[in-house]
C-alpha cells in the first residue's frame, strides 16, 4: 500500500503549484514552476487513477461481504472485485514507479562524446559506428541532432566526435550509454582475417537549461584562432575557431566547425554548461556516495559496459546479461532501443525492490 500522507502531499502541492502559475508569476520563476507543473501532472493521473479503483474496489468488496446482498448480485461483485483487485494491483506499480526519487536531468536534451580507444584504426572506425547509431536512434525517437565537433581518422573512422541531442527524455534513455564499449571483428586492414578487440568511450552529459546553471563571465578565458582541417590546412583564412577556458576549474572546450566565430562560440558555452553540470552532478553523487550504485552501471567511462561481437552477431551488456544476436540491427541503430529499454526497465525494477525493501 502506498502511504496516503504521502498522496495528500503530493495533490497539496500539485494544487500549490497551479495556484501560483495561474496568479501571474513570470520569469525564471515561471520556468520553474512549469517545469515541477510538468512533471507532477503524470503523476497526480496516477494518484487519482489509483484512488478510484481503490474506491470501486472498496464498494465491490462492501457488496460482497454483505449479507443482505442476493446470490446473483454477490456473484457480480465477486466477479468484479476480482478484476479491479488486478486493475489495482497494476495501477499501485505503475505510481510507485512514477513516485521512485528521480534523476533531475532525466528530461534534459543530451550531449553525447564518442571517442576511439585500443584499436588504432579500427577503434576508429568502430567510434564512427556508434555515432551513426546514435544518430539512427535519436532519428527514430523524435530527436534533433546536431554534430558539434567531428575529429576524423585517415580511413574514415572518428579520432571524436561530440554530438547534441535535442529532445524531451533524451538523456534519460542515453545516460546507459556512458561507459566502455568493446567490439570484436576482422579489421578491414587485418590482411590474415585474424579477429581483433578494439574499444572506444562513450560520455553522455546532460545539457543543462539556462536556469541549471550560470557561468560568470569574469571566470572565462576566451581565445580564437584558425580552424584546421587535417594535415594542418587552414578550412578559412579567418578566425573562426573559438577556445573557452572556465579559470576556477581548469575546463576548457574548444570549436571549429561552423564558419562562424559566433556559431562556434554558442557552441562552445553549450559543450562547456554541460561539462559543469556534469561535474557538479558528480560532486553531488559522491557526497551522496553511502547510497545505493546503480544496477546498470555508475556511468564511469572506464567500465566495459557492452561488447559487440562480429563474428557470432551478437551484442552482450554485461551490466544486465543481456545478449541479442542481431548486431546488424542494433549497431544501425534500428533496434537499439531493445537494449536501452531493457536498462531502463532493470533500474526501475531495481529501485522499485529497494524502495519496496525499505519501506517494510
Amino acid at each position: 500500500m502506498i502511504p496516503t500522507a504521502k498522496l495528500e502531499r503530493l495533490l497539496d502541492r500539485f494544487h500549490a503549484v497551479e495556484a501560483e502559475l495561474a496568479s501571474g508569476v513570470a520569469g525564471g520563476v515561471y520556468v520553474k514552476l512549469s517545469k515541477e507543473h510538468a512533471e507532477l501532472s503524470p503523476i497526480i493521473a496516477a494518484v487519482e487513477a489509483y484512488r478510484t479503483a481503490e474506491k470501486q474496489f472498496g464498494e465491490a468488496d462492501a457488496l460482497v461481504n454483505d449479507p443482505s446482498v442476493d446470490s446473483e448480485m454477490r456473484s457480480l461483485a465477486e466477479q468484479e472485485r476480482a478484476e479491479l483487485k488486478v486493475q489495482l494491483e497494476g495501477l499501485e506499480r505503475d505510481l510507485k514507479l512514477k513516485l521512485l526519487p528521480k534523476d533531475t536531468a532525466d528530461n534534459s536534451s543530451a550531449i553525447v562524446e564518442i571517442r576511439a580507444g585500443t584499436g588504432g584504426d579500427e577503434a576508429a572506425l568502430f567510434a564512427g559506428d556508434l555515432l551513426k547509431m546514435y544518430t539512427r536512434y535519436a532519428a527514430l525517437q523524435g530527436w534533433k541532432t546536431d554534430l558539434m565537433s567531428l575529429s576524423e581518422s585517415d580511413l574514415g573512422g572518428i579520432k571524436e566526435a561530440v554530438m547534441e541531442v535535442a529532445g524531451e527524455g533524451a538523456y534519460a534513455k542515453l545516460k546507459f550509454e556512458s561507459g566502455g564499449h568493446r567490439v570484436q571483428r576482422v579489421p578491414v586492414t587485418e590482411a590474415g582475417g585474424r579477429i581483433h578487440t578494439s574499444a572506444a568511450t562513450v560520455a553522455v552529459l546532460p545539457e543543462p537549461e539556462d536556469v541549471d546553471i550560470e557561468i560568470n563571465e569574469k571566470d572565462l578565458r576566451i581565445d580564437v584562432y584558425r580552424a584546421s582541417g587535417a594535415g594542418g590546412q587552414h578550412v578559412n583564412k579567418t578566425e573562426s575557431a573559438v577556445r573557452i577556458t572556465h579559470l576556477p576549474t581548469g575546463i576548457a572546450v574548444a570549436q571549429q566547425t561552423e564558419k562562424s566565430q559566433h556559431k562556434n562560440k554558442a557552441q562552445a558555452m553549450k559543450l562547456l554548461k554541460a561539462r559543469l553540470f556534469d561535474m557538479e552532478r558528480e560532486r553531488v553523487d559522491r557526497e551522496r556516495a553511502s547510497e545505493r550504485k546503480g544496477l546498470v552501471g555508475s556511468g564511469d567511462r572506464s567500465e566495459r559496459i557492452r561488447t559487440y561481437n562480429f563474428p557470432q552477431g551478437r551484442v552482450t551488456d554485461h551490466r544486465i546479461n543481456l545478449t541479442l544476436y542481431k548486431l546488424d540491427r542494433i549497431i544501425s541503430g534500428d533496434d537499439l532501443g531493445d537494449i536501452v529499454d531493457a536498462l531502463v526497465t532493470e533500474d526501475q525494477a531495481s529501485r522499485l525492490a529497494e524502495l519496496e525493501t525499505d519501506a517494510r
